[in-house]
């Protein structure tokens, strides 16, 4: 105790030496980096905020993609699970992350109820996030079950990101319960 002398984890070096930014490139991420990176099979990095100062302090290290996700219900809001995130709360978050970023790529998460229901309600919440959240794209849960959602949000010129293994706002249904 008391020491001062700092802690480095081999953990935490690898994972900064792996960024591919390391905060020197202040040029902004797109969509069109996105699909270089994937094509040349070279990796992005990605890291959830939910507020201005996270936004802030990720972009400055370098991080190529910012995730505002409904998980802020749980880790923002004091929620139980994702499932009571309103459009409202993830516009009010969206918007103050995208304030505090200005490199990176910003993604919006769909939260439960904003998409399910029909291809007009999914695209009008998409567009939320993009035009009063200032996101970039937005992210859904559901894979095939949502995939013609997801083409009709792309049809209207929204990129849409999927989630691909356990779905947190569906975990708790009746096919996963033990």
């Amino acid at each position: 105790a008391g020491g001062g002398a700092a802690v480095r984890s081999p953990l935490l070096r690898v994972g900064i030496r792996r960024s591919t930014n390391l905060g020197r490139d202040t040029s902004k991420f797109t969509i069109l980096d996105i699909k270089s990176r994937y094509e040349a099979a070279e990796p992005f990095t990605m890291v959830t905020a939910y507020d201005y100062s996270s936004a802030k302090n990720v972009d400055r290290a370098g991080i190529d993609m910012i995730l505002v996700g409904d998980s802020l219900g749980q880790v923002m809001l004091g929620l139980g699970s994702t499932i009571p995130v309103s459009m409202d709360d993830m516009v009010h978050h969206a918007r103050a992350v995208a304030r505090g970023a200005k490199r990176a790529f910003l993604v919006g998460d769909m939260p439960f109820g904003s998409y399910e229901a029909s291809h007009e309600r999914a695209i009008s919440n998409a567009m939320r996030l993009l035009k009063e959240g200032g996101m970039e794209a937005v992210k859904l849960e559901g894979g095939v079950t949502m995939a013609e959602t997801a083409r009709a949000i792309v049809r209207a010129g929204i990129p849409v990101l999927g989630h691909v293994g356990l779905t947190p706002q569906t975990a708790s249904a009746p096919m996963y319960s033990a």
